[in-house]
């Protein structure tokens, strides 16, 4: 760890905060480093710092008592994570778990700097409250699908979204269960259907999708 203050140039609206607050949150403000796989946080801890992400990828995800998983959401870089927001504003201790599933690099931001800058600034608490609220509505986004939405219509929606201009994606049926939040076995059959109509390929811990447009359809209209 070590103090960096050229890393605000990332979130242009930081720069916007009265000159005193600027110059403490760059001073004691640290930039931390982790490699893949690693887990930043679980459910159980309490947050000691705002984290802002300046690089790589952080998946939020929750495991249901019986061993289910389903990924929340990932961080970005330039974002921040909302339910560290929340269990910093709430003293609450996570009850989900991030890891990182790239290399990433981020501002370690105090609490007690945190609570000073939520406190004193309005600056910093737009910052903080618009990424917090797109995100909840994302959330809620992501429960109307889960409750409502047909498994073929997510699971194309996803691929896709994994996949992007390659049309490769590196994942196994459980790797994308969790991301969609089902049983292995509904997205193997799922999967396997899909390869009937000769719209995919499916190999040992990858799919190859051969037919975009026909998922696009899916996709879009059900």
């Amino acid at each position: 760890m070590a103090h960096k203050d050229d890393w605000t140039h990332a979130f242009p609206l930081l720069r916007q905060l009265p000159h005193d607050l600027f110059v403490q949150l760059r001073d004691t403000s640290l930039i931390v480093e982790l490699p893949e796989g690693s887990r930043i946080f679980g459910p159980g801890q309490a947050p000691e710092s705002f984290l802002l992400l300046l690089d790589g990828t952080i998946r939020v995800q929750q495991t249901s008592e019986s061993g289910r998983e389903i990924v929340l959401y990932r961080v970005q870089a330039g974002e921040s994570c909302a339910l560290t927001t929340a269990c910093l504003m709430g003293y609450e201790e996570y009850q989900a778990e991030g890891i990182a599933e790239t290399r990433i690099r981020a501002v370690a931001i105090p609490r007690t700097m945190f609570d000073t800058l939520i406190a004193s600034s309005r600056e910093f608490r737009q910052f903080v409250f618009t990424a917090f609220s797109r995100r909840v509505t994302n959330l809620f986004r992501i429960i109307e699908e889960v409750a409502f939405q047909r498994i073929d219509v997510r699971l194309a929606q996803k691929l896709l979204e994994l996949a992007g201009p390659k049309q490769h994606i590196a994942a196994t049926h459980q790797d994308l269960a969790n991301e969609l939040g089902s049983a292995r076995e509904v997205i193997s059959r799922q999967l396997n259907e899909f390869a009937r109509r000769g719209w995919l390929r499916v190999t040992r811990g990858a799919v190859e999708i051969t037919d975009g447009p026909a998922l696009s359809q899916l996709a879009q209209h059900g």
